[in-house]
């Protein structure tokens, strides 16, 4: 596979298993330990913005070694939250557009646009 092309989410999805499956670590991936791993890789992105404000926290992406690092735990939750929803037959594409109608519903743009909250 063309790893420089676009991929979609199904088969990033199936990258992710490909990797679990060759290092047979299927036994390791049940939901708990995935949900502490999202977590875990979440609190690690935290980290690199500890302490600073938002403007601070925004001049980070002209940091290539913070960016790298940003972009480094990024992807840690997005695989493991791939190998959360792998693990448990969840169709991300679906459960996606599916809670993007939810949360249209519940903040109408004519509501919220340019609004945090009402």
């Amino acid at each position: 596979m063309n790893k420089l092309r676009e991929l979609t989410i199904s088969e990033l999805s199936t990258e992710v298993e490909h990797f679990v499956k060759e290092r047979k670590w299927e036994k390791y991936h049940n939901p708990k330990d995935l949900a502490e791993g999202i977590c875990i890789e979440a609190s690690e992105l935290l980290e690199i913005f500890l302490w600073r404000d938002p403007k601070e926290a925004s001049e980070l992406i002209d940091d290539p070694i913070k960016f790298k690092e940003v972009e480094e735990e990024v992807a840690d939750v997005m695989i493991y939250c791939l190998s959360l929803a792998n693990s448990i037959q969840i169709d991300l594409t679906k459960a996606i557009l599916h809670k993007l109608e939810l949360n249209k519903k519940k903040y109408p743009a004519e509501e919220y646009c340019g609004k945090a909250r009402l």
